[in-house]
């Protein structure tokens, strides 16, 4: 849990303005068939080199305070979870099958998602949304929707957390599996960041629908869905089945660094940490 706790501050921090312009795409309302029209940008690199250039390279960290609070404790609670969980999981010789790996990591998301990400997650996207900092943006919510504005979404939060984090310990473990030969081979930083980096594709590419509607149903405007199945509802049919992969390649670019990142700092982390007699 220590661990996870520090590698997940150094990833929010590293990977921030990519997240940043896929939050800003995700919020993007589009007529089908069409590009969104009320953004001066379509991509990744457009949509960093416009905030660039218009309000500076430090707007692109704006909505980073509350993530970068809640990614602390919430990478402690997706790995220490994690791990309680693969131990229970465990037959009798000590060994996870795939799926239990992935039941492992969905538990682990799902108590991620209902106790740190919904609250600070929709803080974080009202904030870019309204072009606010931290603490005036957590005011504005409070004062217009009360508490209720700060879970919201936190059905869709459940889905993507859980399903995200379901396939990215499933790769994880299984690429490890195989790459150490079981463990007879020693893990390397260079082994963990890539088995990290190709985690987060596969995670990104099989639940990024979910994240499309977890955006949706925190943004200023979730009050047009009645829920998290009308608001998959009202997408695919006023927008198009398309629409549920909007962000995937801004969220990609965000994702594939930060997991390589975060595995390769907790691998190491722990490594360092089981040395202090604290933690044996």
């Amino acid at each position: 849990m220590a661990a996870g706790c520090i590698a997940g501050g150094i990833e929010a921090t590293a990977v921030w303005p990519m997240e940043f312009i896929k939050t800003q795409l995700q919020l993007q309302t589009k007529v089908k068939g069409n590009v969104p029209t009320n953004l001066p940008y379509t991509g990744m690199l457009s949509g960093l080199a416009h905030y660039t250039r218009t309000t500076g390279f430090l707007s692109l960290y704006r909505g980073l305070a509350p993530t970068l609070i809640g990614s602390i404790p919430k990478a402690g609670i997706r790995f220490g979870l994690n791990g309680v969980f693969k131990e229970t999981l465990k037959d009798g010789s000590g060994k996870l099958t795939p799926s239990k790996n992935f039941l492992a990591g969905l538990g682990a998301g799902v108590s991620e998602a209902i106790i740190i990400v919904a609250p600070v997650e929709t803080v974080k996207t009202k904030c870019i949304e309204l072009n606010m900092p931290f603490i005036s943006g957590f005011k504005h919510i409070l004062s217009k929707e009360g508490m209720a504005g700060i879970y919201q979404g936190a059905a869709a939060t459940a889905l993507k957390q859980g399903s995200n984090q379901g396939l990215r310990f499933m790769w994880y473990n299984e690429y490890k599996r195989i790459m150490t030969n079981d463990g007879a081979i020693k893990s390397t930083p260079l082994m963990s960041l890539l088995g990290g980096m190709t985690a987060g594709c596969f995670s990104t590419l099989g639940n990024n629908p979910f994240d499309v509607v977890k955006t949706r149903m925190q943004g200023t405007k979730a009050r047009q869905y009645a829920n998290t199945i009308d608001c998959f509802k009202q997408i695919i049919s006023k927008e198009g089945v398309g629409a549920l992969y909007a962000g995937t390649i801004p969220r990609l670019g965000r994702v594939v660094p930060g997991q390589g990142i975060i595995f390769a700092s907790f691998d190491t982390i722990v490594e360092y940490l089981e040395t202090f007699p604290i933690f044996k």
